[in-house]
């Protein structure tokens, strides 16, 4: 089975900056989006950046000019640079990765999340 599993959250001070992974393992055939989303408390979790099959991004306004998404396909990993945070950025980070798993049908799969606290 696939899995996915993000990593490289933490506590950090306005203004400095994270690198989140997701990694899928498993039987992968492709993987054909990435995406990541966060949920803030209190609120519902809203898109943040998605990368595709061929390198396209997308941001939620919010944090274009300051987090910068990317893929590594002999991983299987994407990445989420995050530069000067903001209080407002501090949520759970959950990787969400449309893909095709070995000899099986187009599927998506949650990681389970990783926390990210922007301290003033």
């Amino acid at each position: 089975q696939v899995q996915l599993v993000e990593s490289g959250g933490g506590l950090v001070q306005a203004g400095g900056s994270l690198r989140l992974s997701c990694a899928a393992s498993g039987r992968i055939f492709s993987i054909n989006q990435m995406t990541w989303f966060r949920q803030a408390p209190g609120k519902q979790r809203e898109l943040v950046a998605i990368v595709t099959s061929t390198d396209r991004t997308n941001y939620a306004d919010s944090v274009k000019g300051r987090f910068a998404v990317s893929r590594d396909n002999a991983k299987n990993t994407t990445y989420l640079q995050m530069n000067s945070l903001k209080p407002e950025d501090t949520a759970v980070y959950y990787c969400y990765a449309v893909l095709t798993p070995l000899g099986s049908r187009l599927s998506a799969d949650w990681g389970p999340g990783t926390q990210v606290t922007v301290s003033s």
